[in-house]
């Protein structure tokens, strides 16, 4: 019995990592879009979007199955436990990286170029989604911290870039509406790092059973 409950718990874990490299796919092309203007990419993610959905209710589906029909240990319980949680922000990484594209289609392609800190601002959150995932995969406690602390860095260029969309409408008012565009874009990018710093930190709880608000 708890062989076939290990190979369930290692399916579990497959399938995590699979969600979490589809973020990483959306967001990172969502970005590349957002840059380049490529209304065939940003389409690209908008169309990944449901694979990402049905990715967590299959994964929710197992967990269900595991918590119901096995025994599962402490250790057990907070993998799939921790595991619920997870890919509810990975689906929501997925749905801000259809928002960012859905923006880009509607921008025609009109580029981010006006506004090089997005640009910045996009590749520190791409870093964060890549390590959290890397921190699940390794079970690495150090790694999920550094994505931790390094929301910081994205809040600050948030406020940056806040800063410089209003100098931009000041500037030159009949950039408004493009201005209000690039504000959801980093809005939606600053968010995508706060779900990456919730994975980190449910990472942390499997691993060592303590949770900050726990």
């Amino acid at each position: 019995m708890r062989n076939r409950f290990d190979e369930q718990l290692f399916e579990l874990n497959r399938e995590i990592i699979e969600m979490g490299a589809m973020c990483e796919e959306a967001i990172a092309s969502a970005a590349k879009a957002m840059t380049t203007g490529d209304l065939e990419l940003a389409a690209k993610v908008k169309d990944n979007g449901s694979v990402i959905d049905q990715m967590e209710r299959d994964i929710e589906g197992r967990c269900v199955k595991l918590l119901l029909h096995q025994q599962p240990v402490a250790s057990d319980l907070r993998l799939i436990s921790a595991a619920l949680k997870m890919i509810t922000d990975m689906e929501r990484i997925g749905d801000q990286a259809e928002d960012i594209a859905e923006i880009v289609t509607f921008l025609e392609g009109r580029t981010t170029k006006d506004m090089d800190l997005i640009e910045v601002m996009a590749c520190e959150v791409i870093k964060m989604v890549t390590f959290s995932v890397d921190a699940f995969v390794k079970r690495d406690v150090e790694l999920a911290k550094k994505v931790i602390a390094h929301d910081d860095v994205v809040d600050d260029y948030f406020s940056k870039v806040r800063y410089g969309i209003i100098n931009m409408i000041t500037g030159n008012s009949a950039d408004g509406e493009f201005a209000l565009d690039l504000l959801m874009i980093s809005k939606y990018l600053e968010r995508i790092g706060d779900h990456a710093v919730n994975i980190a930190e449910w990472l942390i709880y499997y691993v060592t059973g303590t949770h900050k608000e726990v």
